[in-house]
């Protein structure tokens, strides 16, 4: 719906263009139906004051269509919708305007001929009594061609501004949703994440307190990133890993030699963005399915590409009973990269290495 202030400039708009337009085309098409008829062969010839009041009253009889066809538009918008009933509203639209415009037609026909000395008032001879019929019969058909001229594109006015209002409210309400999932995706993490820890973290305090305190202070920096940047929807790849490094420590308290991480990435790249969480969830899902043994330790490799693509890959070994999966790793990661941008994350899979290729985002 028109707010009224926008309501009153709209119309305003239509009193400024309708009138001009609507005396126009009668002008026009009052020629085009008969170019020879006296009036358009003589009228060089007529003074100045005749004609002056000729357009006067052509452009009065044009206001005030154009009036009714505001009128009579904004009255049936507010009694039957178009989007309830077009075809009724249609039928009750035209004939309301042409019943109202042949009665205005008839007047000023009348009012022509008074003030501007029609032959027709002057005699009833039967000759003028037909150039009279004739002329009001033109008169009503130009009166009728303006005004369904008027209703359509006050119609079609109407129209195309409602449908840029949905277009645009529903273009809100798709971003309101999208923000309201990507609020609720960067919420997700992994309740195993927090368990091993914490199940880590108490084992380290009966053996070790010196240990115990330094993974504490880990894990408190990790929760300290994690709140912070579960209100963002991007990070930059440095901060991420930063992060990473603090993960990798607690990560080496729970594993020891048994995972092996390289990261090797451009430092030219570091300043876009990536989604908050995106590398624990990674690396989390990698030690989740994969066996961690000395022999043949888990090996996580963070690298950039030639693309200046962000590349983590992991070798496979995968463990007999997996764990039971949340499943919030990969498709978590999906989902925001979705909402975010139209690139997205590349997984590759054979029998030797998982690679998942992260597009970097510029922020």
């Amino acid at each position: 719906m028109l707010s009224w202030r926008e309501s009153i400039l709209e119309n305003k708009w239509k009193r400024i263009v309708f009138p001009l337009l609507a005396f126009v085309v009668l002008n026009v098409v009052s020629f085009m139906m008969d170019p020879f008829d006296s009036y358009w062969m003589n009228i060089l010839e007529q003074p100045i004051w005749y004609l002056l009041l000729d357009s006067g009253i052509t452009l009065l009889f044009c206001i005030i269509v154009s009036e009714i066809c505001i009128y009579v538009g904004n009255q049936l918008n507010r009694y039957i919708p178009w989007k309830d009933q077009p075809g009724k509203r249609l039928i009750i639209e035209v004939t309301c305007v042409i019943i109202l415009v042949w009665i205005l037609s008839f007047f000023f026909s009348y009012l022509f001929a008074f003030t501007c000395g029609s032959e027709a008032i002057q005699s009833d001879t039967p000759e003028m009594l037909r150039k009279q019929a004739v002329s009001e019969m033109q008169w009503f058909v130009l009166s009728t061609i303006v005004s369904l001229m008027l209703v359509g594109i006050n119609t079609g006015s109407f129209l195309i501004r409602n449908w840029k209002n949905e277009a645009v409210r529903a273009a809100e309400m798709n971003q309101y949703a999208i923000e309201a999932e990507l609020r609720a995706l960067k919420l997700q993490i992994d309740p195993h994440f927090v368990f091993n820890n914490l199940s880590v973290l108490s084992e380290l305090i009966l053996e070790d307190q010196k240990a115990g305190h330094e993974f504490a202070e880990n894990f408190s920096r990790i929760y300290r990133y994690i709140l912070v940047n579960s209100k963002k929807d991007l990070t930059s790849l440095e901060e991420e890993l930063k992060f990473l490094n603090a993960y990798i420590k607690l990560i080496k308290h729970r594993f020891g030699n048994r995972v092996e991480f390289s990261i090797n990435v451009n430092t030219d790249v570091v300043t876009n963005g990536i989604p908050p969480l995106t590398l624990q969830l990674l690396v989390e899902n990698a030690l989740k399915h994969n066996k961690t043994v000395k022999t043949n330790p888990l090996k996580i490799y963070i690298y950039t590409n030639a693309q200046n693509e962000l590349v983590v890959e992991n070798t496979l070994a995968p463990i007999g009973n997996p764990l039971n999966s949340s499943k919030f790793g990969l498709s978590n990661i999906q989902d925001r990269y979705a909402l975010l941008t139209l690139n997205e994350p590349q997984i590759i899979r054979d029998e030797q290495i998982f690679k998942v290729i992260l597009p970097l985002i510029k922020l």
